[in-house]
């Protein structure tokens, strides 16, 4: 929806239907309005305004002040989240008027989806006032009030009755405005339109705690000077990898040679076993062992010689 300011005017009998949208700052066109509104009432369609600013707050008290002085009566439709917010916040925001029905705003942690429930002052009830039950398109579970419900319904405890009902809804429906609705088909919308939530003081949305996942308190440090070997190329590597470890020269066994040894030595520089921690204590001693054993074997045959 467009941020500028926009505003119509239709009348009934005694009745102006008046329906704002965009919003209300220091640019609005309040005050071109006050000639248009004759005496009677005004109903006030709310449900398109985005945002009001400070600016917009000083205007519009004073343009209901300058129509009540003209002996119109004001009525409150369909309040958007911003506008409820400073209706709590502004203490003579509503004037004498009256707040007949107002927007509910709910979320849905399942889908991501917001949107927002009609609902008339009058259908609320005595305090303490609680969100109606709300169920989201998508996965139709009972969404999430996405406010505080001390604050938002506030307003309500100094809610005046409204007078002439019927007169006003028929008003509303013969000039083609969303007056209530029947009971059990209450109005709902996407709150695509609506200002963002943090205008109208509501809770923030808290990101879920990413997973932690357990890791070693030592990890092992990777020095590798060639290409990485796989536990199944790698004889020395498939102990590690939780098959059978390495076992001790058996006595009588053919030891190994110099140049065989030399290239255990150099593939286990260029490969070293990658350390498991459940077993990493159990694989260094193995490995200690094999090396001793290489050594003892090669100091045999250099004293043997």
């Amino acid at each position: 929806m467009s941020q500028k300011f926009q505003h119509s005017v239709q009348h009934r009998g005694d009745v102006s239907y008046v329906k704002l949208g965009g919003v209300i700052d220091e640019d609005n066109e309040l005050g071109e309005l006050v000639d248009k509104i004759p005496n009677g009432t005004a109903v006030i369609d709310l449900g398109e305004i985005e945002r009001i600013n400070s600016c917009g707050v000083r205007d519009w008290v004073n343009w209901l002040s300058k129509l009540e002085n003209n002996g119109t009566r004001s009525v409150l439709v369909e309040c958007s989240p911003a506008i409820v917010a400073q209706i709590n916040l502004v203490n003579n925001f509503t004037g004498s008027g009256v707040v007949k029905s107002f927007y509910v705003p709910y979320f849905c942690p399942e889908c991501d989806e917001e949107k927002v429930l009609l609902v008339e002052a009058s259908d609320m009830g005595p305090p303490p006032h609680e969100p109606p039950t709300c169920r989201c398109d998508e996965c139709d579970l009972v969404m999430d009030f996405d406010d505080m419900p001390d604050s938002y319904f506030a307003f309500l405890s100094n809610q005046r009755k409204l007078a002439e009902p019927d007169k006003i809804n028929g008003a509303m429906q013969d000039m083609g405005a969303r007056g209530s609705e029947p009971s059990g088909k209450a109005k709902v919308k996407s709150r695509a339109s609506q200002p963002q939530m943090n205008q109208s003081g509501s809770k923030p949305s808290v990101p879920s705690l990413p997973s932690i996942q357990r890791t070693s308190t030592q990890p092992a440090k990777t020095t590798s000077s060639g290409p990485q070997s796989t536990p199944s190329s790698n004889p020395l590597l498939r102990g590690a990898a939780g098959s059978k470890p390495p076992s001790r020269p058996q006595l009588g066994a053919k030891p190994p040679s110099s140049p065989q040894l030399a290239a255990i030595s150099m593939r286990m520089q260029q490969n070293p076993p990658a350390t498991n921690p459940q077993r990493g204590n159990a694989l260094v001693f193995t490995l200690v062992g094999v090396l001793v054993a290489a050594i003892v074997v090669l100091a045999y045959l250099v004293l043997t010689k």
